[in-house]
C-alpha cells in the first residue's frame, strides 16, 4: 500500500504503432501502450532507463495498476528513491501481451518480432520523449518469462543493454518442461484433440472462468510458437512431441534448446563481460525447478569469469515482487556510475 507521505513520481503513457509486431500470425494488434514512470523532481533528462519485462499472463501496464495490500512498481520506486536506497531512474512498462497469454520477448514469425519491438521501437520512443537512457544507461529486469527475457537480451544484445536483472527466469529447459508436454496433450485431448480446437475452447470458456490447467497448457503452446514456430501450422504452433504418444521429436526439441540460456552461453557468454551489471536470483523451492537452472547458470558464469550477482531467497515462484527492493537499486547504481 502506498505511503502517502512519500513524494510521488509522474506516470506518462505513450503509444507505438509497431512495424515489428505487425503481421504476426496471432492477429495481435501492433498498437502498443507504454507506461513510463519519471521520479519526483525530475523530467527524465539524463537519467538511466530501466525496462520492466513482465512475466507470462501480464503486460507492462499491469505493473502500474493500483494494488490492494502492496505497492505497484512506481510506488516501490518512489519509496526506494525517497529512502535513499535507489538512484533516480526512468522506468518503462511496455505492453507485450499476446493472444497466447504472454511473451518471451524474442523474434518469432508466429508471435511477432518482440525483440525488435523493444530495441528498435519501444526504447527509442521512450528515450526520445524523456531524454533518458542511451548507450551505457539502459537496463532491463523481469520475473519468470520477463526474467528469461532479461537474461536472453543480455546474452544477445550487450551492446544495447548495459545491465539486466533476472528474477526466477526460465533456464534449464529439460527440467522445466519434463512433465509439461504430457499435461498439455491431456488438456488438448479434453478440448477436441487439436491445437485449434483447444484454442477455440480456451477463448470461449476463459471468458466465463479461467482454468489453471488450461492456462498452463496455453503457456506451453505460447512457448512452442516462440521457440519453434511453424508458418504452415494453426497460429504457427507445433509441439516438439508426437500428439498421440508424447514422444520427443529430436529436431523439434533441438530448436527449443537453442533458446535455453544455459545453451546460449557457449556462443554468447563473452558479451556478458561488457555489462555493467548482471543480477540473477531465484526462490530456493521454485515449483518449476528453476532454482536448479539458476544454480547451473551461476556456476557456468563463475567458471567463465563473468562478473555477476547471484542470490537465492526463501520462497517459491510466486509473490516475489519484494525482490525488486534488491534488484532495482542494484540496476540504478551500476547504470548511474
Amino acid at each position: 500500500m502506498r505511503q502517502t507521505d512519500i513524494p510521488a513520481g509522474t506516470l506518462h503513457t505513450l503509444h507505438v504503432d509497431s512495424q515489428a509486431v505487425a503481421g504476426n500470425m496471432l492477429g495481435d494488434s501492433p498498437h502498443r501502450r507504454i507506461d513510463v514512470y519519471v521520479p519526483h523532481g525530475h523530467d527524465g533528462q539524463g537519467l538511466p532507463l530501466l525496462v520492466d519485462l513482465v512475466g507470462f499472463t501480464s503486460g507492462g501496464p499491469g505493473h502500474t495498476n493500483w494494488r490492494n495490500f502492496g505497492e505497484n512498481v512506481p510506488e516501490r520506486a518512489d519509496r526506494l528513491i525517497h529512502e535513499g536506497e535507489m538512484a533516480p531512474c526512468v522506468i518503462a512498462f511496455p505492453d507485450c501481451f499476446t493472444r497466447l497469454g504472454g511473451n518471451q520477448y524474442v523474434n518469432s514469425v508466429a508471435m511477432g518480432h518482440w525483440d525488435d519491438f523493444l530495441r528498435q521501437e519501444a526504447v527509442p520512443a521512450v528515450e526520445v520523449r524523456f531524454g533518458c537512457g542511451g548507450a551505457g544507461k539502459r537496463g532491463c529486469f523481469g520475473k519468470s518469462s520477463g526474467g528469461y527475457a532479461s537474461m536472453v537480451h543480455a546474452l544477445l544484445h550487450p551492446d544495447f543493454w548495459s545491465a539486466a536483472a533476472c528474477h526466477s527466469g526460465d533456464m534449464g529447459f529439460e527440467l522445466m518442461f519434463a512433465a509439461d508436454f504430457a499435461h498439455t496433450l491431456r488438456r488438448i485431448a479434453k478440448h477436441g484433440g487439436t491445437i485449434e480446437s483447444f484454442i477455440e475452447a480456451w477463448e470461449t470458456e476463459s471468458r466465463i472462468k479461467v482454468s489453471g490447467d488450461d492456462l498452463h497448457a496455453l503457456m506451453i503452446l505460447a512457448m512452442a510458437a516462440t521457440y519453434d514456430p511453424d508458418p504452415d501450422a494453426y497460429l504457427g504452433i507445433r509441439l516438439p512431441v508426437t500428439m498421440d504418444t508424447c514422444e520427443r521429436i529430436p529436431e523439434r526439441w533441438a530448436e527449443w534448446m537453442k533458446w535455453d540460456p544455459l545453451e546460449m552461453l557457449d556462443e554468447h557468454a563473452d558479451g556478458l563481460k561488457d555489462l555493467k551489471g548482471l543480477f540473477i536470483d531465484c526462490g530456493d523451492v521454485d515449483q518449476y525447478n528453476l532454482v536448479y537452472g539458476a544454480r547451473r547458470m551461476n556456476k557456468a558464469l563463475a567458471a567463465r569469469g563473468i562478473p555477476h550477482v547471484y542470490e537465492e531467497f526463501a520462497g517459491t515462484h510466486s509473490s516475489i515482487d519484494f525482490r525488486m527492493d534488491t534488484s532495482l537499486p542494484y540496476l540504478a547504481k551500476v547504470l548511474s556510475a
